[in-house]
């Protein structure tokens, strides 16, 4: 099992289009996707879409991901990496 913490800084949160560009990399591996609130403790399912919204993430709200499988530090880098770019919406809305 990987783990790390990161912390969402894009100005919406994990909104809708966030937490969908999320789910949809996460699917790209087969591990197990788990998503952690530092805060509340609630836990989310990285690979359902439902399940990351209800998290209801906004900017400054701690994560820990955690990966577990064959594929799970890729996985793990991959969605850091989507995190810390700020589901790269922001890049592509004009929006620094």
């Amino acid at each position: 099992m990987q783990e790390r913490t990161v912390t969402i800084s894009n100005r919406l949160g994990l909104h809708a289009r966030a937490a969908a560009r999320l789910v949809r990399r996460a699917s790209q591996f087969t591990s197990t996707i788990e998503l952690l609130r530092e805060d509340t403790g609630e836990t989310a399912d990285g690979k359902s879409i439902l399940s990351v919204l209800l998290l209801a993430a906004a900017r400054g709200t701690s994560l820990i991901i955690k990966t577990e499988g064959d594929d799970e530090q890729r996985a793990l880098d991959a969605l850091v990496e989507l995190v810390e770019q700020k589901f790269e919406e922001e890049l592509s809305d004009g929006v620094f």
